[in-house]
């Protein structure tokens, strides 16, 4: 077979004299061409940095080896055509699609600790079998600083980036974001729930992200009368700070659901003689707004009583 593979290519050999013969020490254009090659057949996993190394001549014994050549780490005319005949077509489709992308780089993705082909998949809407055919990957093996052809549509979703604090989970991340738990452990490549202080997590943002606020709880304090305050409503603020109980803590900080409709508070110390009836119309409200905001069951008031005004 391999003889008479190599009797069909003897015209070839004799036409491949414009490949110069590379080995170890050399650099330039075709050895960048060579790792280039080499690397899209996975016999190369370093970078493509046009010098002609130990770790570039071991790659080339690895390929010559597999075929059945003298494994000398010297790339001569019998190593170019071999190369050129067994994968010519792939490896001039894997070659200008490099070249073609060199000027744009958001088409190439650079492999970082942690990526696996599904991950990398998944962040740019697109899938496995694409990046390998992009990238004429034969596995789905891939190396720390590996460049990735990435396929461009105007369907891929803008990021941002947030900081895990101390009290952060899945939950209360992706309901603060307004995402699913699913779609941030897909987004950074997540097998379990567990987080660590300080993790940096890739948020998917749309223009239906809810803009929130902090607020900090003081002695008094419920969720109604917090939801009440802000115009928002107790389920939303626990579905915000993933709470599964009414339970407040004097000093906890809260994310609030801020919009144009939420109406600032001022403060007023009962005097004597004041009925919820008289301060109500003192700031133009209502006795109902009034026990509203200040969550009261009842109309009594006592001296030197806080109450939240609108």
């Amino acid at each position: 077979m391999w003889n008479l593979l190599f009797i069909l290519t003897e015209n070839a050999y004799n036409n491949l004299n414009t490949k110069p013969t590379l080995q170890i020490g050399d650099n330039g254009n075709d050895v960048k061409e060579l790792q280039t090659i080499l690397k899209n057949l996975l016999y190369y996993t370093g970078n493509i940095d046009s010098k002609f190394g130990k770790e570039t001549e071991t790659a080339v014994k690895r390929f010559q080896f597999h075929n059945k050549i003298t494994a000398s780490g010297i790339v001569n005319n019998q190593t170019w055509t071999l190369l050129d005949t067994l994968y010519g077509k792939l490896n001039k489709c894997a070659v200008e699609e490099e070249i073609d992308n060199e000027n744009n780089n958001d088409n190439i993705y650079t492999v970082v600790k942690g990526d696996t082909l599904y991950s990398i998949a998944r962040k740019f809407n697109t899938t496995v079998d694409e990046l390998k055919r992009l990238n004429n990957l034969s596995s789905n093996i891939l190396s720390i600083g590996q460049k990735l052809i990435i396929p461009t549509s105007q369907e891929t979703k803008p990021t941002t980036t947030y900081t895990v604090v101390s009290g952060d989970t899945l939950y209360s991340i992706a309901r603060k974001f307004n995402t699913t738990v699913d779609e941030l452990k897909r987004l950074n490549n997540l097998s379990s729930n567990t987080l660590s202080i300080g993790q940096k997590l890739i948020i998917p943002t749309s223009q239906e992200t809810k803009p929130t606020t902090t607020y900090t709880v003081v002695s008094g304090d419920t969720l109604y009368s917090i939801a009440r305050k802000f115009n928002t409503t107790v389920n939303e603020l626990k579905r915000l700070n993933n709470l599964s109980s009414n339970i407040l803590s004097i000093g906890q900080k809260l994310i609030i659901p801020t919009s144009e409709e939420t109406k600032p508070t001022t403060t007023y110390t009962v005097v004597s003689g004041d009925t919820l009836y008289s301060i109500a119309r003192k700031f133009n409200t209502t006795v109902d707004e009034l026990k509203r905001l200040n969550n009261l069951s009842s109309n009594t008031l006592s001296i030197g009583q806080i109450l939240k005004i609108k």
